[in-house]
């Protein structure tokens, strides 16, 4: 499964998100991102004014693939992406 382009021309900025994730788990998320090479990942804090418990404190996590992310890199990062959206649901992905 291929979350993010594993073109290593392709560099880019990548939003994910999923509504019900809790913010332990998006914190989880972007610890095990950071660990790949050339990554950067920020959390980005909920923005809707509005209050629901099932809703996440997290909007979404934006991960940078800088130019220097290899091929190998990239796919890393599909593997994590993969393995939460297997255990917690689908994982949405905005350019």
């Amino acid at each position: 499964m291929m979350l993010i382009p594993e073109d290593t021309a392709a560099v880019g900025c990548y939003q994910i998100s999923c509504p019900t994730l809790p913010l332990a788990i998006y914190r989880e998320i972007a610890a095990h991102l950071r660990q790949v090479s050339g990554v950067e990942v920020d959390v980005l804090p909920q923005t809707s004014q509005k209050f629901d418990y099932h809703q996440s404190q997290i909007e979404s996590l934006r991960i940078q693939c800088r130019e220097a992310t290899t091929l190998q890199d990239r796919k890393r990062v599909n593997q994590i992406l993969a393995f939460y959206q297997d255990r917690y649901g689908e994982l949405r992905i905005e350019n």
